[in-house]
């Protein structure tokens, strides 16, 4: 029996081979896009799952309020993990990471190591870091110790032995020996560095850290104890800043309030308190309803193109039944077929999945998949999902067909049930819901983009290419050499560039009222040429100048929302009034227009600035346009001739600015693709139920024609029905788009507006793909010979 089912379903589907393609084409994208998204979410949710403790495992953040602003950190001062870790039996371990950009020198090569953390001699009894070499509980303990990946190592030693291998660390050329190799680090970890270097290396250089309460620089994880309950640790920590700073605290008029994050969650979940990679919990949200969409499409899809044959078979159905086949025995022929159909298009799926595997990562900028094709237990999933999708979406067309009465489909008679009808109608708003809605939401994604790309910074970003000394001695010698080359128009030394890490200072500024009002404020250490060299407006003062002697140790230029923050409405009101700041005092010079240094997605910062020549290690070098190869063999030639030891390091500010935004716009590419199929999946529906509707008025068609009906009038009358249902569409998925962009566009500090020309193009675009596909089909009938047409009726 089973054998004669499959043969009868095989020679239905060649038959059929247009329907049938159409039908696997449409399951096929349905089911690889589903699928990748499925990887997509999974791999953003596997983010440090691997850690055997991450269940016990808390990240120390903490609220910073002062009179006028709260301050959210994910870094703590230095003296948090080893007092906590003496204060609280609760806490088995503590280890704390902070970041580091590292020269390092073998023999006659020299690296530079940019992910790089400092880390205390505990990670390894916190962290499942795998040790291929070395003593996990000794090999970050000594000073200038360092734990490298095994690519590093491979990349420094070649095939020599690492461990005990001796480099030289920083422009000091300090030797460190290598104490430990590690399996490199998963891509699915919030931290994945190259180089591990003992805290006590760091500690050894500045030991003051460990005594200062007001220096945020430390990541503090805390190990609990098993069957330790976080609030009711969390709920001490008041107690212990109190003992240990409360009375500091009170006197710098700073409230620390301190909270335990999950490890395991603060991927997605770490926010505004992330200290290293962070994902967005939203976009594992998007893009599973998006997966869930486009499986209903692909659904409803399957459903309209296997009803529309049904007129096709009415007579095969009559004659099985009058010969003695039962309904079950249809049934489970027809969703035989469907489920056929649909391990096609798991089969296809999969090639088509390992084909464009490599675009895709690159479209999420993460190696997803490693392998052209996913592990047995992925594609266990993607064949159930396959197989569920024959036995679900062909159900409905398998008891209609099954239902038929021999008499009147023998006799020529054939229509469907007025509820069937409603439920195609149905199904077919559903599906231009989804497609409008996701046309919608591409129109803002994209304009958010457009807007955060163009938007005026207030600060110039263009033709600036931007050396990184860190800090080396020449760094002033080789600012003077480069204004001996033609083509640099203008230079500038600082500390960082906007869009890059800055530090921050707690400081005391005089307000309105002329008290002395503590804030921790952003800082940037610059020369007299910053303020002009990014052409930032100074709307009160002055900027630095070489014409007043105390501007490099007794000046200080702010921004407007510091000048706000102290009460000065008036920019002018704030010039003359006395700072401190990190054992300088003196008085403000200058206000200067606000200026985007960080990314559109937060609010503009108070920001000071002041002069500070050991803290220059960036130089901004304004360029002339035109033959810029020319003019960077030009700079690194200079670059060589001062500093031969150090690798040429360089990037152009706008390129660096905009890299904030890579994940939105990468977000932005795959909502946009995946869009884009669900609305192809859509219109291979639409033609399904344009096919139908022709197939039952051939007779209709035919009798208008001999009546004198244009092509025309017969497309108008094939189409008006389903630009109706798309209308109606449009209707419901307007304000469902609308509140759902408005929200995702309001995590936004700076964004656009949703105009109302989004919602305008996206009707009619999908008025204009809809008739489109109508068309095809309604053409190819209204062109068909009447008598024909007749004749087969």
């Amino acid at each position: 029996m089973f054998k004669n089912y499959l043969k009868i379903a095989w020679r239905n589907l060649w038959r059929s081979k247009v329907f049938s393609a159409i039908n696997v084409l449409g399951l096929t994208i349905g089911l690889t896009a589903c699928f990748f998204i499925f990887l997509y979410v999974r791999f953003e949710l596997s983010y440090d799952q691997y850690h055997s403790k991450k269940d016990n495992i808390y990240q120390v953040i903490c609220d910073i309020k002062t009179p006028s602003e709260t301050i959210n950190s994910g870094s703590n001062p230095w003296p948090f993990a080893p007092n906590m870790q003496k204060d609280f039996p609760e806490i088995a371990t503590t280890t704390r990471l902070t970041k580091g950009v590292w020269l390092v020198k073998y023999k006659d090569a020299t690296f530079k190591e940019e992910n790089t953390l400092f880390a205390d001699s505990t990670l390894f009894d916190v962290f499942d870091f795998k040790l291929l070499a070395g003593n996990k509980r000794t090999a970050l303990a000594a000073p200038f110790t360092i734990v490298v990946s095994r690519k590093t190592a491979k990349k420094w030693f070649g095939d020599n032995d690492p461990i005990g291998q001796v480099v030289l660390l920083g422009q000091d050329q300090t030797p460190a020996t290598v104490t430990g190799v590690m399996e490199d680090i998963p891509e699915n970890s919030q931290f994945k560095p190259d180089m591990f270097v003992s805290m006590t290396t760091l500690l050894k250089d500045v030991p003051y850290l460990e005594t200062q309460w007001g220096n945020f620089g430390a990541t503090t994880y805390l190990l609990l104890k098993p069957g330790t309950d976080p609030a009711k640790l969390e709920a001490k920590f008041a107690d212990f800043i109190e003992r240990h700073n409360g009375e500091e605290r009170r006197k710098a008029q700073m409230l620390y309030t301190l909270k335990l994050a999950p490890f395991k969650s603060s991927y997605l979940h770490g926010g505004k308190y992330a200290s290293f990679e962070s994902g967005n919990i939203s976009n594992v949200y998007i893009f599973s309803v998006i997966a869930v969409f486009i499986l209903v499409i692909a659904g409803i899809n399957f459903v309209n193109l296997t009803t529309a044959r049904s007129v096709e078979r009415a007579k095969e159905i009559g004659i099985r039944k009058v010969v003695g086949a039962s309904r079950s025995e249809l049934v489970r022929q027809f969703i035989g077929e469907c489920v056929i159909m649909c391990l096609l298009a798991f089969v296809c799926s999969v090639l088509l999945f390992s084909g464009l595997l490599p675009t895709f990562n690159l479209l999420a900028g993460k190696t997803i998949s490693s392998g052209l094709l996913p592990g047995w237990s992925s594609l266990l999933i993607l064949f159930a999902t396959a197989v569920s999708i024959g036995l679900l979406a062909g159900a409905y067309p398998a008891f209609v067909l099954s239902a038929f009465k021999p008499i009147v489909v023998l006799k020529g008679r054939f229509a469907n049930a007025k509820g069937g009808v409603s439920l195609r109608k149905g199904l077919v708003v559903a599906q231009f819901t989804i497609s409008i809605a996701l046309i919608i939401g591409t129109l803002v994604v994209y304009k958010q983009m457009y807007f955060m790309k163009h938007k005026d910074l207030g600060f110039n970003k263009n033709q600036m290419l931007v050396l990184n000394t860190e800090a080396d001695p020449n760094t002033t010698a080789l600012r003077d050499a480069l204004q001996a080359i033609p083509q640099v128009k203008s230079l500038s030394v600082s500390s960082t560039v906007p869009g890059g890490a800055n530090a921050g200072a707690y400081s005391e500024i005089q307000n309105k009222q002329g008290e002395m009002q503590v804030a921790n404020l952003d800082l940037y250490f610059v020369d007299y040429d910053f303020i002009n060299q990014y052409k930032m407006k100074v709307l009160a003062g002055r900027g630095f100048s070489k014409e007043f002697a105390t501007d490099t140790t007794q000046a200080m230029v702010i921004n407007e929302t510091a000048a706000r923050q102290f009460g000065y409405a008036n920019p002018q009101d704030a010039i003359g009034r006395k700072f401190s700041q990190w054992g300088r005092q003196g008085t403000i010079i200058g206000v200067v227009q606000d200026f985007h240094f960080r990314s559109l997605q937060q609010n503009i910062a108070p920001l000071t600035m002041r002069m500070e020549p050991r803290e220059a290690k960036l130089i901004s070098v304004n360029i002339e346009p035109g033959n810029m190869t020319a003019t960077i063999k030009a700079i690194e030639s200079k670059w060589k001739e001062i500093m031969p030891n150090r690798p040429f390091d360089y990037f152009f500010m706008d390129e660096f600015f905009d890299r904030q935004y890579r994940s939105e716009e990468r977000f932005g590419k795959l909502f946009f693709y995946f869009a884009i199929l669900a609305i192809a999946i859509s219109c291979l529906g639409l033609l399904g139920l344009a096919s139908y509707s022709a197939l039952q008025r051939t007779r209709e068609i035919g009798i208008r024609k001999v009546m004198g009906a244009s092509v025309s009038n017969i497309v108008g009358l094939l189409s008006v029905d389903f630009l109706k249902q798309v209308m109606i569409a449009f209707i419901i998925a307007t304000p469902i788009a609308w509140f759902c962009m408005h929200k995702w566009i309001n995590t936004f500090a700076y964004h656009s507006s949703i105009s109302w020309w989004i919602f305008a193009v996206s009707g009619a675009l999908a008025l204009f793909i809809a008739m489109l596909t109508i068309s095809l089909q309604a053409v190819k009938a209204a062109l068909a010979d009447p008598v024909e047409s007749m004749r087969t009726e």
